[in-house]
């Protein structure tokens, strides 16, 4: 084989190793923090997320995981300056991580009838 045929192979051969190394960091980084999240699945439909009341840990990273039946529903915690539009056959994804310990109340912020205003939860979070 001559010096240029070899060069080239082995140019291929470094190239094709670290696209593989950089896909097996990747899918292990990737998995390192899908596992780490606990996955809390929520329901919104009129006037009601089920369910309403969410206890999660101080530092523990949390994916919500919303599903709305009937209506483009809002998801609103005013305390931790978090909002999501939840339409209706999608998942929507909201994750968090509480730093403090306490009480925080969730709401709909989108108008969805005469119930509306009742449609609201707690996430209480421990130290």
């Amino acid at each position: 084989m001559d010096h240029s045929r070899r060069q080239i192979c082995l140019g291929a051969a470094y190239g094709i190793g670290a696209l593989l190394s950089g896909a097996v960091i990747s899918a292990q980084g990737q998995a390192k923090a899908v596992a780490k999240e606990r996955v809390i699945k929520i329901q919104a439909k009129k006037f009601v997320y089920t369910p309403n009341q969410i206890v999660l840990k101080k530092g523990e990273p949390v994916v919500l995981e919303f599903t709305s039946v009937d209506f483009v529903h809002g998801f609103k915690i005013p305390d931790m300056n978090i909002r999501a539009d939840l339409p209706p056959g999608r998942v929507t994804q909201v994750r968090l991580t509480p730093d403090k310990a306490g009480e925080y109340d969730f709401l709909c912020d989108n108008f969805c009838g005469s119930g509306h205003e009742e449609m609201s939860g707690k996430i209480t979070v421990t130290g």
